[in-house]
């Protein structure tokens, strides 16, 4: 056991930078650039914040009202978070796809605990490769209580119902805006007529956020690492070795999978809670480093550098066009399935 994990090599050991300034002295922390920094991380959770609290979640929701009336950038249906964008897939498929991907990350995640120990969690990758093996997870039991469902319901009879819940309020929609006020009655029974969709409950939303969270973060840590770190190290001669590479290209490839497969929304406001992530992690490791004399996991972190508030308005800007190249990959799943698989496909953007 112990020579196949020296085999399949270190994520941090092989390229741990040099702590070069002790980060517990009160100079460290007391100067312009910690100032600038602070400020900057507080921008970005404020702007977070806000975004967040705006548009999360189904807004000004009345009784009885349509899934038109109810629809708005946050909204989550029961449904979307198991089912597979086309009606021809069975869910069994898209819940297959989630086991499989948490078995192979969680089996990679206990392979980098058991070659480096506790300290991988010092880096963001880690931090986002522990939160996508959670999606997965959670995705997993989600897809099996709605194949539960679907399999009790009877497939035919679900995708029925709930083909006429995305469509008939649509047909009901459209005929209440042109009908008087003596029209309530007539709205109440085509209502009743066709079956009302259930808006996601906690755990739904908890996975519809993680999503979009990875979407995010995983474009971010295999940009940098492939892009900035990666010619670092050759010009250090530093190799690469699996775990290292796997840590940083199984991820996407498993998100976008199950981007291409499942029926999730994807609004532009919940790139809020992308940045709040990043924001966490590195309050996180600025009280670490306050309290131990410890290496920065990434250099651009270091506060003692007069450039450092330039790194961090550098990292902070990257947020955007990472979660945007997410919202492009989306949309394109979107049209091309839409023009390939007009009858089956059934997904919102």
């Amino acid at each position: 056991m112990k020579s196949f994990l020296s085999e399949i090599g270190s994520t941090t050991n092989s390229w741990q930078p040099a702590m070069t300034v002790d980060t517990t002295t009160e100079s460290y922390w007391l100067n312009w650039r910690v100032l600038l920094c602070s400020i900057l991380i507080l921008i970005s959770m404020v702007f977070a914040s806000t975004l967040i609290s705006k548009f999360e979640g189904p807004r000004n929701v009345k009784e009885g009202a349509t899934e038109n009336e109810q629809d708005s950038a946050g909204v989550l249906y029961e449904d979307e978070v198991w089912k597979p964008c086309l009606r021809s897939i069975h869910p069994a498929w898209l819940l297959a796809f989630r086991v499989g991907a948490f078995t192979v990350l969680l089996l990679i995640l206990f392979l980098n605990v058991a070659v480096d120990g506790g300290e991988i969690f010092y880096y963001y990758t880690q931090w986002t490769f522990t939160l996508i093996t959670i999606y997965f997870g959670l995705g997993s039991l989600l897809s099996i209580n709605g194949c539960y469902r679907y399999r009790k319901i009877g497939g035919d009879k679900f995708e029925n119902e709930h083909f006429d819940a995305e469509h008939g309020s649509r047909r009901y929609s459209t005929s209440a805006r042109n009908s008087n006020a003596s029209s309530t009655t007539k709205g109440m029974d085509l209502n009743q007529e066709h079956p009302v969709r259930q808006i996601a409950g906690f755990w739904g939303y908890i996975f519809q956020i993680i999503f979009q969270m990875n979407a995010g973060a995983v474009i971010l840590t295999d940009t940098v690492f492939w892009f900035i770190i990666v010619p670092f190290l050759a010009v250090k001669d530093y190799s690469l070795n699996f775990l290292i590479i796997n840590m940083h290209s199984i991820n996407v490839v498993f998100l976008i999978g199950d981007t291409a497969l499942n029926c999730l929304r994807f609004p532009w406001f919940r790139i809020g809670y992308f940045f709040l992530w990043t924001a966490v992690y590195v309050v996180v490791q600025w009280v670490v480093h306050a309290c131990i004399a410890l290496w920065w996991a990434y250099p651009f972190l270091d506060l003692s550098s007069p450039f450092s508030p330039l790194w961090y308005l550098i990292v902070a800007l990257m947020h955007i066009p990472c979660y945007g190249i997410f919202v492009l990959i989306v949309k394109m799943k979107h049209y091309l399935l839409s023009k390939w698989f007009p009858q089956s496909y059934r997904c919102m953007q």
